[in-house]
């Protein structure tokens, strides 16, 4: 008989206790658990990578080493498992040549479509489409090889004062120490005057100073102090821009780079106009523009433009390839991506926004008889948006695929057919499955988590008094992106939530606007980098910013959970101070795995060793020198109260600070984790092993133990993504602590509950892409829930229990 069930037995990937679970196929099921209960080891680790391992076995052995595996999971049995995609919340860091239509491949048709059916110019040759890419030999102005984009100095960014001398430091691009001070004597020695005031120098020196390529060689004779030698000494000069050029594309210091960018300033190519093409495929064009002016158009004009050559009836190349542009560029605009363009960088792109790009090509691959695993389809999106997403999942649930969702957002969790709730808690006090069934049951388990958020008690939430601003930071006339000339207010020493539709513009206001302009004050360039700012007051209110993302921590295992805090510092000292450590000469590094000395070389330091298997997913095993432990037989027979430097790695936060509960060094940090729900993470969990969600709060917490000197702003980007309700609600007393401690939290938020309580609202639109960047509404949560013309009002309306 068809069994309609995929079956798990004894399941052991991560945290996962030997679970054993049964799943209906063609049905939307969601995972839920608190974080770190082990919902993604089942459905990623185990499910998707079992479907996976199965796959490649059918799969030419000479094929299988060019694509990236995830490798076998630990179970037992698993029975009824079609074929599997997943679609993962990917966390990297795309490349600034990654666009909208390189990640859908609409570019690729588009070059296809100028190349075969395009107007060319009199007498022109005919290109191939490598010809219409940026990306391309063939194809990128050879100016600015296809960025668009070139860098340059500026007298204004090179000297931000010019009523100070030389002397006294006018060009800020100069590096300070002695590499400054002897270009400053070079100068001297050519006879330029480097003690009069910048602006009163003569025009001819300054440009040559700051813009020269000469590199004249002089004997310089230092003036130094009277006790210290002072011989003299060859000194060859380099201008101001040769340097700061020269740092920024050939140093291998990212503080130096960082430094040198400062100076720079971004404009568009003079050769193509910012357009990325060479001047002979810009001469082509089709419906009379040029390919460049079609990828800057929103992808709902561009479909209005190709749709006359669609509907032509004629059978040609044309033809066939605007339906097929049209067709996949119609499922991106029911998905409420209309406002992008195909040039638009995927890393301007929110997380929601990039899922749900490659959510549109997988609609448009017709598969059926698939499982699709989504991570978190919701995240990134407003509520108003979560209706578009539910219409695709149904979609392609009708198209007879098999949809498993790890899910937090409870709108999508209500409308699953079926749910497998895992926990109680994370870490080792998870891995469990509580329930499996249709969602009206989990009413009746009472250890769960997820219950109370999925069947809400009717009561509406408590009103909290919004607390008085102590001032605020104005930023006038911002323009970037779909920010036209706008004005906003950012209140201090109060919680702002900035909420709207996806593309509206908050991530472009808060995450570049609001926080580039606060960290060029303070770092002493503002001046140089406000672009798209008109004006910035309020600034000197703030003495400190902190920008807390869900980057990874670390992209090996040698970076984890202790380094990252600089709590291993303290636990190193530890062990350095014990009688046997100083009987053998130990020192704190001697208990790094890190470094040569103390660790296990068979393995340097890492536990374990891989094995590359030719043919195979290559696999990690454990080291058969140190068995995991990382460190050498020596270090390891210096222990602290009965434990080894390896057994304390190995203990999870809550335990740690049990353990070290008299190391004060060590209790900060580890109350710090502890407070934003980490207790259930080990010490020496690599960061490769940490979601998103995990690595923000990491960060949060390495912040909460810091001293906190001065007025801090705090600007987060959907803290909330990857965090179950329960967890939510940890993470939101933490940062409600900062603002009664008399600092400032700007969050960017999709979830209503943490909109419902905050102290004032920003809420952008009306829609997204042209259709936003303006503040629709701004005031208390109470006024925003009531604004006309607000896409979030009725959805805040709600939280707030009205």
């Amino acid at each position: 008989m068809h069994d309609p069930y995929v079956r798990v037995r004894g399941a052991q990937t991560h945290n996962l206790k030997g679970v054993d679970v049964d799943i209906p196929r063609d049905a939307l099921v969601v995972f839920t658990g608190v974080s770190g209960s082990g919902k993604s080891s089942l459905a990623f680790g185990t499910l998707y990578a079992e479907a996976q391992r199965r796959y490649f076995e059918s799969v030419a052995p000479y094929a299988r080493r060019l694509i990236h595996q995830v490798g076998a999971p630990k179970v037992e049995e698993v029975s009824g498992l079609p074929p599997a995609v997943a679609l993962e919340q990917r966390r990297s860091a795309p490349t600034s040549r990654s666009s909208v239509g390189t990640v859908t491949t609409l570019s690729n048709s588009l070059r296809m479509l100028f190349s075969r059916a395009g107007t060319y110019p009199e007498g022109a040759e005919r290109l191939d489409s490598d010809a219409f890419s940026p990306n391309t030999p063939a194809g990128a102005c050879p100016e600015c090889h296809g960025l668009g984009r070139v860098h340059t100095v500026t007298e204004d960014s090179l000297v931000p004062d010019p009523s100070l001398s030389i002397r006294d430091g006018a060009i800020a691009a100069w590096p300070g120490a002695w590499q400054g001070k002897n270009l400053r004597d070079i100068l001297d020695t050519l006879g330029y005057d480097i003690d009069r005031p910048w602006r009163e120098l003569p025009r001819a020196d300054r440009d040559w100073i700051l813009f020269t390529d000469e590199q004249p060689v002089v004997t310089v004779h230092p003036v130094r102090e009277a006790e210290r030698i002072q011989r003299p000494y060859k000194g060859t000069y380099m201008s101001a821009r040769r340097y700061v050029l020269h740092t920024f594309a050939d140093s291998k210091s990212a503080a130096l780079r960082a430094r040198a960018e400062r100076h720079l300033v971004s404009a568009d190519c003079p050769v193509c106009a910012g357009r990325r093409l060479r001047p002979e495929a810009l001469a082509v064009t089709f419906a009379g523009r040029d390919i460049a002016e079609l990828a800057a158009l929103p992808l709902a004009a561009l479909a209005a433009t190709l749709r006359p050559a669609r509907d032509s009836g004629d059978d040609g190349v044309a033809a066939a390839l605007a339906r097929d542009l049209v067709a996949r560029i119609e499922v991106l605009t029911e998905l409420g991506l209309g406002y992008l363009s195909t040039d638009r960088p995927t890393p301007t792109l929110s997380a929601g926004e990039l899922q749900r790009l490659r959510l549109a090509t997988q609609l448009r691959s017709g598969l059926f008889g698939v499982v699709y695993v989504l991570d978190e389809p919701s995240a990134g999106l407003h509520p108003a948006d979560s209706a578009a997403l539910l219409t695709v999942l149904d979609r392609l649930k009708a198209a007879g695929n098999s949809l498993f969702v790890v899910e937090h957002h409870m709108d999508v969790v209500r409308r699953a057919d079926w749910i497998v709730d895992v926990g109680p808690r994370a870490g080792e006090h998870g891995g469990q499955v509580l329930y499996s069934g249709p969602v009206e049951g989990l009413a009746a388990v009472p250890e769960s988590a997820t219950r109370r958020f999925v069947f809400p008690e009717a009561a509406p939430a408590p009103t909290r008094t919004p607390r008085k601003p102590s001032g605020a930071l104005r930023l006038r006339g911002l323009n970037r992106h779909n920010l036209r000339d706008l004005d906003v207010d950012f209140p201090l020493g109060v919680f702002t939530a900035v909420t709207g539709v996806s593309g509206s513009g908050k991530s472009t206001l808060v995450g570049q606007a609001l926080a580039e302009t606060v960290a060029a004050h303070l770092d002493g360039t503002a001046p140089l980098i406000k672009e798209g700012v008109g004006k910035a007051d309020g600034l000197e209110a703030v003495d400190r910013l902190v920008r807390v993302d869900q980057k990874p921590i670390g992209r090996t295992p040698r970076s984890n959970l202790a380094t990252y805090t600089g709590l291993f510092d303290a636990v190193r000292k530890v062990f350095a101070a014990t009688d046997e450590a100083r009987a053998r000469g130990y020192t704190a590094g001697r208990f790094s795995f890190n470094v040569a000395g103390g660790r296990c070389e068979e393995c340097q330091g890492e536990g374990f060793v891989a094995v590359e298997l030719l043919f195979l997913p290559g696999t990690y095993a454990p080291c058969a020198a140190c068995r995991g432990a990382r460190y050498n037989p020596e270090t390891l027979e210096v222990t602290h109260r009965g434990a080894t430097v390896a057994d304390v790695l190995d203990m999870t936060v809550d335990a740690a600070a049990v353990f070290l509960a008299d190391v004060p060094a060590a209790r900060r940090g580890l109350r710090a984790l502890q407070d934003v729900g980490l207790g259930y993470l080990r010490l020496g969990q690599p960061a490769t092993e940490l979601s998103g969600g995990e690595a923000q709060r990491i960060k949060l917490a390495t912040e909460l133990q810091r001293a906190h000197r001065g007025h801090t702003l705090y600007v987060l980007d959907e803290p909330t993504t990857g965090l179950h309700p329960a967890d939510t609600e940890v993470l939101l007393r933490q940062l409600h602590g900062l603002v009664d401690a008399g600092h400032s939290v700007v969050v960017v938020e999709h979830d209503m509950s943490v909109v419902a309580g905050a102290d004032h609202v920003l809420d952008l639109g009306p829609g997204g892409g042209a259709e936003g960047g303006r503040i629709v509404a701004a005031g208390t949560p109470e006024q925003v829930a009531r604004a006309a013309g607000s896409a979030t009002a009725r959805y805040l309306a709600a939280a707030l229990g009205r």
